[in-house]
């Protein structure tokens, strides 16, 4: 991967997933610290809670937290999608990440009326991972777990859900037209 820029749209677990790519230089942490979270938070905004998406109020320890639930989502969806058993371990970082910020529903009052809405307790951090581990538990669950795919571009190790049966890239702007181009190239030059 020439450019180790955040994909965004994928489902939220696999984003995680995806900001730890290998590029040519070896792996990139694009989550290495507070203020890169806090960017890729941004880009997931609208996937994310609002109290979540704008937190200002990050640690080193919510950020480890991403980490952890990050790693355990890693594993998880890696041996979910070749339909294997998952790692003990990984099953009980989430549940661990879903049992450390339990949610709760409670009653907001808008105007005259109310509405039931849910929000998780803990800190920032502990929030984000019971989150990101709920949107895995949610694909692990869901027999989609198995077209979750690795990009086929040459220096791509993107994953991606696999939603229409020709989709090879993570991409189609990013590595899809990148293979094109090569494609191209090596069609002139035999030629």
């Amino acid at each position: 991967m020439a450019d180790p820029i955040p994909l965004t749209g994928e489902p939220l677990a696999i984003d995680l997933v995806n900001t730890f790519p290998n590029t040519a230089d070896g792996p990139v942490d694009l989550l290495a610290d507070i203020a890169r979270l806090r960017a890729w938070l941004k880009l997931q905004a609208d996937r994310l809670p609002e109290s979540e998406a704008t937190s200002a109020a990050l640690t080193g320890a919510d950020l480890a937290a991403v980490h952890a639930v990050r790693e355990h989502i890693t594993a998880a969806v890696h041996t979910a999608r070749h339909g294997k058993r998952l790692p003990t371990s990984a099953l009980d970082g989430l549940n661990a990440a879903l049992q450390a910020a339990p949610a709760i529903q409670e009653l907001v009052r808008h105007g005259a009326s109310v509405t039931l809405a849910s929000r998780r307790l803990g800190t920032p951090g502990t929030r984000l991972a019971a989150l990101f581990a709920e949107d895995a538990a949610a694909l692990l669950t869901d027999p989609a777990a198995r077209k979750v795919r690795v990009c086929e571009a040459e220096d791509c190790v993107m994953l991606f859900l696999q939603t229409h049966p020709h989709r090879r890239w993570c991409s189609a702007s990013r590595c899809g037209n990148r293979a094109r181009v090569a494609r191209y190239y090596q069609r002139r030059k035999a030629s």
